[in-house]
C-alpha cells in the first residue's frame, strides 16, 4: 500500500464528505458541507447501496424519526455518491445511507448529493470515518470495517489508525473482538454487552459462560474484569505444577498475547505446557513480515 492513502483521506475528508468537519445530525447542514454549486439533485432510483457500507444495523426508532423529518422538510444535508463503472446515470452510495433510505420511505423522487470519483479503498475509509464520527457503528461493525481495510487493501493496523483518526491500540483491541465466540458477538450486536465487557471476557478461559453471568446480573465492566480474574485464580488453584488445563490459557498468557499483538500490529498466539512452548505470529503479506522483523530487531535508543 502506498504511504499517501491515509494522509490523503485526512487532508480531503472535509471536502469529500458532507458534514465531515464536525458532529452533525442527519438533517443539518454543517461545516464542511460542499458549496451549493457542487450539490445537485439526483433520482433516488439511480442510486444503489454500497457493499462497502460498514453499517449493518439501523435502529428502527431512529429511522422512523428521520423519515418523519425528511417527509416534512426534505433532505437538508446532501449524501455522497460515486459513479458506477464510469457511467453517468448510475451511482453508488458512499455516505448517507440513512438519509437515502429515509427519502425512499418518505416517497421522495430526488435527493441532494455530491459526486466524487473514489476508488474502493477511499470509499470504505470515508464510510468508516463518517459512521465513527457519528458513533453510528456497533463495535463489531467497526471491527469488521478495520479488518476489511487490513485484508482487502493490505493496510497495517497503523495505517488504519491514521486513516480513521484512532490510536493503533484502539484499532488492535477492536479487531480482536472478531475472535470472540458467536454468542458473545450476538450479545454485542444486541447491546447486551459493551466493547469493554467483550475485551474483559477475551481474557477468560470460558468466556461464553461468564458472558451469561455478566448479562444476567447486569455487571459493569469493572465487575466483569474482577469476575474474569477470579476465574483465572480458580483455574490456577486447580492446576498444580504450572501446567495449563487442556484448551485454556491463563490470564497472564492472554495478557502477554495482547501486549505483543498491540506492539506488532498482528495476531499473536502463545502456547505453554508448563515446561516450554511456542510463539506464533500471524502475518498476511511480505511487507508486514518485514515490518515485524524491523520491530523485533530495532535497537533501543
Amino acid at each position: 500500500m502506498s504511504d499517501e492513502s491515509p494522509s490523503r483521506l485526512g487532508r480531503g475528508l472535509s471536502a469529500l464528505l458532507p458534514g465531515a468537519a464536525g458532529q452533525s445530525t442527519p438533517n443539518t447542514v454543517s461545516v464542511g458541507t460542499p458549496a451549493p454549486s457542487e450539490v445537485r439533485q439526483f433520482a433516488i432510483s439511480d442510486i444503489e447501496p454500497s457493499s462497502l457500507q460498514p453499517r449493518r444495523i439501523f435502529d428502527d426508532q431512529e429511522m422512523e424519526s428521520l423519515i418523519r423529518s425528511v417527509a416534512e422538510k426534505g433532505v437538508l444535508q446532501p449524501i455522497l455518491i460515486r459513479p458506477i463503472d464510469g457511467g453517468r446515470s448510475r451511482y453508488e452510495l458512499v455516505a448517507g445511507e440513512r438519509r437515502w433510505r429515509a427519502a425512499q420511505a418518505a416517497q421522495l423522487h430526488e435527493i441532494p448529493a455530491v459526486v466524487r470519483d473514489l476508488d474502493d479503498q477511499e470509499a470504505l475509509e470515508i464510510a468508516l470515518v463518517e459512521n465513527l464520527q457519528r458513533d453510528a457503528l456497533t463495535p463489531l461493525e467497526e471491527a469488521q470495517g478495520y479488518q476489511r481495510l487490513i485484508d482487502q487493501f493490505n493496510h497495517t493496523q497503523e495505517d488504519v489508525a491514521v486513516a480513521v483518526g484512532k490510536s493503533r491500540s484502539h484499532v488492535a483491541n477492536t479487531v480482536r473482538l472478531l475472535g470472540l465466540p458467536s454468542s458473545i458477538k450476538a450479545a454485542l450486536d444486541d447491546g447486551d454487552l459493551t466493547a469493554g465487557h467483550a475485551r474483559a471476557l477475551m481474557a477468560a478461559a470460558e468466556p461464553e459462560g461468564l458472558a451469561k453471568t455478566v448479562i444476567k446480573k447486569g455487571l459493569n465492566v469493572r465487575q466483569t474484569e474482577r469476575l474474569v480474574k477470579a476465574e483465572s485464580h480458580s483455574d490456577l488453584g486447580q492446576t498444580k505444577g504450572g501446567a495449563q488445563p487442556a484448551g485454556s490459557k491463563s490470564a497472564d498468557i492472554l495478557a502477554l498475547e495482547r501486549r505483543l499483538s498491540d506492539s506488532l500490529g498482528v495476531p499473536v498466539d502463545i502456547s505453554f505446557d508448563g515446561k516450554g512452548g511456542k510463539l506464533m505470529i500471524d502475518y498476511r503479506t511480505l511487507d508486514k513480515l518485514d515490518d515485524i522483523i524491523q520491530r523485533l530487531t530495532a535497537e533501543e535508543n
